[in-house]
């Protein structure tokens, strides 16, 4: 039986052996860019150099990158969908294409999985009026020994990515399939419908751009980007039908036999599909816990997407016949397992206390809350008025989607326009961000956005200097082309003085019109020069380097991946518009500029 471990040493050494170099995963909280709440995908931390930037490891890259998707949540509790996930990727950045790409593809999972041939089949863009049949890609699988009857070519709502937003890099893509099934015949023709063939790689071909006018133009720089996730790709290679089963979850599927004194059978029973929704949502309530960002559950943004997961799992644990706390007990065990992510153990203290915290205060007005709901079916029949809906958020706790669901095990419905209603009166925040169903999208690199990331620059360092605090560091940043969110570590509330000395000391600097220089220098000599990294994060072994100022007497030096304005010059009046508690010991700075 192969492990996760091995299978993700595998991955990272065959590329390497392939001239690619490894990268360490990016944070769950993606920076400067607002159009989605979490990483999605391993392409998107790449999303500046997808774009052309050069990356400072060059033009082949691999890692395995940790991601949550939302979208589907409500999938939770079957055996394949999760919402935390991680994503094996190879990168070529304008270096190589089509044909090594599949065949890097094809190498790896025959000789080095040794899957065989015979079980496999792929996908291929049919073409449409903006970009042609994708002949190129189906030669070069039969050139490796996949026969006709095994590639089928489908529309661009299969087999084509992106653009993330209206415009930009996209492409078609090329997906591999197994046939799962141990008791059915392998079938000569491909039917990608049939269920029992499961997609477990797909390789992105960025070959066009889409420009305002909607028309498709071939890149300059053509990228290749790739993803197989490592929970689905490892149950298909221990032969099993059921992720929950695999070495990943059954450490943590056992304690929750342990905890509710029942056993896991992999059936479509109530009782082992709340066992796959508890295990999938602690599992992501750890990892978001444990990023150092300190993220806590809350009514806002990602923290209400936490909350949300940690609700669910305690309902479905109650469902269970769980009396106790548990959802700290059950993330010990995901913390024991992911040795690989450091950052778990270090934070460990933190998402057992957050976990706690939050399964204490629901669990004191779940039953009231639960009381309340079933006097509303009672007395509304067919549809829960949205007022009602709200007060069940409001008094008991109880997320909305929480609320449909259960209307839903009822057969009735929840009048969710009313909802939104009241929602937006009690607070500024829309359903779609509630549920963290941002659209997937590349990040923003306007002339906005690039003046206001080079402000966060300066603002970093004015901290340092108007606090005489030498060891405060980001911890977290957000940029919209309209504002910037900037989280930093400090023990208290500035004072009024303190935040108009800050503000004074940024727009001092661009006002001096200093240059802002990059450079790719190794990660040792940039720590060594006196350059400042993000709190917690990972970086390559070379990375990019922004210098505000004189190289040798710089303002500020900091290890980034931009993008960023030429000259301080550029930026415009600085302006602090809010500075307030973003987490215990963490303090947030919202800012703007003007011309």
């Amino acid at each position: 039986m192969i492990t996760r471990q091995e299978l993700i040493k595998k991955y990272i050494e065959f590329f390497k052996h392939k001239g690619h170099k490894h990268i360490p995963s990016a944070s769950l909280i993606p920076e400067n860019d607002p159009t989605v709440l979490f990483t999605t995908a391993g392409m998107h931390p790449l999303v500046p150099f997808l774009l052309g930037q050069s990356h400072p490891l060059g033009k082949r890259l691999v890692s395995v990158q940790k991601c949550i998707r939302t979208g589907d949540i409500e999938e939770v509790g079957d055996k394949v969908h999760h919402t935390f996930f991680e994503m094996l990727g190879n990168w070529s950045l304008g270096d190589y294409f089509k044909e090594d790409a599949i065949k890097f593809s094809f190498e790896f999972l025959t000789k080095e999985l040794k899957i065989p041939l015979e079980k496999l089949a792929v996908t291929c863009f049919v073409g449409d009026k903006n970009a042609g049949k994708d002949i190129e890609s189906s030669k070069i699988w039969k050139s490796l020994g996949i026969k006709d009857e095994r590639i089928a070519f489908l529309p661009k709502e299969k087999n084509w990515w992106g653009p993330a937003g209206l415009t930009g890099p996209c492409g078609p893509d090329t997906e591999m399939f197994y046939w799962k099934s141990k008791t059915k015949k392998v079938p000569k023709v491909f039917n990608p419908e049939d269920e029992n063939w499961v997609e477990i790689w797909n390789d992105v071909f960025m070959q066009y751009n889409k420009n305002k006018s909607g028309k498709y133009e071939p890149l300059k720089q053509k990228n290749v980007d790739t993803g197989m996730g490592v929970e689905r790709t490892l149950t298909i290679l221990n032969e099993l039908e059921d992720n929950y089963q695999s070495s990943i979850f059954k450490p943590i599927i056992s304690e929750i036999e342990k905890i509710s004194k029942k056993k896991y059978k992999s059936s479509d029973s109530d009782d082992d599909k709340s066992m796959r929704i508890v295990a999938d949502h602690i599992r992501t309530a750890t990892f978001i816990l444990g990023e150092e960002k300190h993220l806590t559950p809350s009514n806002t943004d990602q923290g209400y997407v936490l909350r949300r997961l940690i609700r669910r799992a305690i309902r479905f644990g109650r469902q269970l016949g769980i009396k106790e706390n548990f959802t700290s007990q059950i993330s010990k065990i995901i913390v024991h397992e992911y040795t690989d992510y450091p950052e778990l153990a270090r934070n460990h203290k933190s998402i057992t206390s957050a976990l706690d915290e939050e399964e204490l205060r629901f669990l004191e007005t779940l039953e009231k809350g639960l009381k309340k709901f079933n006097q509303f079916v009672e007395e509304f029949k067919k549809i829960i008025p949205g007022k009602e809906a709200f007060l069940l958020f409001q008094s008991y706790g109880f997320p909305i989607e929480m609320t449909q669901e259960l209307a839903d095990e009822k057969g009735i419905e929840v009048d969710l326009e009313e909802y939104n209603e009241e929602f937006k009166k009690h607070q500024d925040l829309s359903r779609t961000m509630s549920a963290g169903r941002f659209k997937s999208g590349l990040a923003d690199d306007s002339e906005a956005t690039k003046k206001l990331h080079t402000a966060t620059h300066l603002l970093n360092e004015a901290l340092r200097q108007v606090l005489k605090d030498n060891n405060i560091k980001q911890r977290g940043s957000n940029i919209t082309p309209e504002r910037l969110r900037f989280d930093f570590n400090f023990s208290r509330k500035l004072t009024d003085d303190e935040l108009k000395k800050v503000e004074q000391w940024v727009n001092d600097k661009i006002k001096k019109s200093l240059p802002v220089t990059r450079e790719e220098i190794p990660l040792t000599q940039a720590m060594a020069s006196g350059a400042q990294s993000e709190f917690g994060s990972k970086y390559p072994e070379l990375v990019s380097v922004y210098t505000i100022g004189n190289p040798k007497s710089f303002i500020s030096k900091e290890i980034c991946t931009g993008p960023h304005v030429s000259n301080t010059s550029e930026i415009g009046n600085f302006r602090i518009i809010k500075e307030e508690s973003s987490a215990a010991g963490i303090r947030r700075i919202k800012a703007v500029i003007s011309n």
